[in-house]
């Protein structure tokens, strides 16, 4: 009974570490999102982190539509970052969780 609750305890600081080391990872990933027309493109990291902005010149004359591909193309980046960072952690988290009943809180 010990030897099983030590060998769990060994699996969850594991899983913790790689949930910790997939954490650090998604700093790495990084996400295109560039407007249907493309006017603009944005690059973010998985850890939501915006690393470049590419502005074609033509939207430099109308601030309002300016702001509107940015707003737009932000957010569009910005969730599939928070998707893509959801799922690898989850993933990487709900492997080393031991299978007790009723804590299937990753899935």
């Amino acid at each position: 009974m010990l030897g099983d609750m030590m060998g769990m305890m060994g699996k969850l600081k594991e899983t913790q570490q790689k949930v910790e080391d997939t954490k650090k990872r998604m700093s790495t990933v990084l996400i295109d999102e560039k407007s249907s027309d493309g006017l603009i493109n944005i690059t973010v990291t998985a850890d939501r982190q915006i690393k470049t902005i590419e502005i074609a010149d033509e939207l430099l004359e109308d601030k309002e539509q300016l702001e509107d591909y940015l707003i737009l193309n932000l957010n569009k980046a910005l969730n599939r970052a928070s998707e893509i960072y959801d799922k690898e952690v989850a993933a990487v988290a709900s492997e080393g969780m031991p299978n007790i009943p009723g804590m299937d809180m990753f899935k």
